[in-house]
């Protein structure tokens, strides 16, 4: 029997109570014919930080490139139930990318350097300033528009790459490993600058990193890798009853949450199978 009730199109409600973004069985081989990944599957929840960990070489970059669509899969599929797609098979502005350097563009100014995404859509210079300018404080730079990258420190280079990456308002930001070559102290306080954003705008974040410490200390969820070919391992919640703050850092929850991300990337690394 045919039914005969309109079809109702999903609410925006609906569609946040879908997950984000779903790896299905994805496969990575390169020309070379090394294979990164292999049947690698991962449901993200909107408003979700994850902590994509793993020892080097075992695809976390790999997986986070295919989900920004700057990689091809060699099998399996990327599907986004909450967004509407483009023709490239992508979110339509929903991602924004922070890699492992700043990549800045020398000869502009901070301002200028975070006004690039939105001056690829064709927005103005002046209409894109207020969103410019609000980007820039989130980070703390309000006061560096006009500086230009050689005058800034590193970690003060990556706020700014945190901003071009904020300023197009994105659904999900994807972070490869960005304060691995910054100095302790400041990875540590961007590691604070990074939780603050998360709790205050929803965004959702999939962020690499090789440290159980910083995972630990980010995260509400943590995805661990096996070694080559990529899949997944392990994936299990990180729910704290602190904040997490200067003085987590030091509780003995914290040690206990790096004790069982550790126990866990091991497992990984030694082969062994839950």
């Amino acid at each position: 029997m045919i039914s005969t009730q309109p079809t109702v199109s999903p609410t925006p409600v609906d569609l946040r109570r879908r997950p984000l973004v779903v790896m299905e069985q994805v496969s990575k081989m390169f020309s070379s014919g090394t294979l990164a990944l292999s049947g690698m599957s991962l449901t993200v929840e909107n408003g979700e930080f994850i902590s994509l960990l793993g020892p080097s070489g075992c695809g976390k970059s790999t997986a986070l490139r295919i989900i920004a669509g700057l990689g091809d899969t060699s099998s399996g599929r990327i599907d986004w139930p909450s967004s509407r797609i483009n023709a490239r098979g992508l979110p339509e502005g929903d991602i924004s990318f922070v890699f492992q350097e700043p990549t800045l563009l020398p000869w502009k100014t901070v301002f200028d350097n975070v006004y690039l995404p939105l001056r690829l859509r064709r927005i103005s210079k002046s209409a894109a300033k207020p969103a410019i300018m609000e980007a820039l404080a989130t980070v703390g730079l309000r006061d560096f528009a006009n500086a230009y990258p050689r005058e800034l420190s590193g970690g003060m280079k990556m706020r700014v790459s945190i901003a071009r990456a904020l300023v197009t308002k994105p659904k999900l930001l994807l972070m490869d490993e960005p304060f691995a070559a910054l100095d302790e102290i400041t990875r540590q306080k961007l590691n604070d600058d990074v939780l603050k954003l998360w709790k205050e705008t929803g965004i959702t974040v999939i962020f690499v990193t090789h440290s159980v410490f910083e995972s630990a200390y980010l995260s509400n969820r943590i995805v661990v890798m096996k070694a080559r070919p990529g899949r997944v391992h392990a994936d299990f919640p990180l729910v704290t009853s602190h904040k997490r703050d200067s003085h987590y850092r030091t509780s003995e929850e914290y040690r206990q949450a790096c004790e069982k991300v550790s126990n866990s990337l091991i497992e990984a690394m030694g082969g062994e199978e839950h």
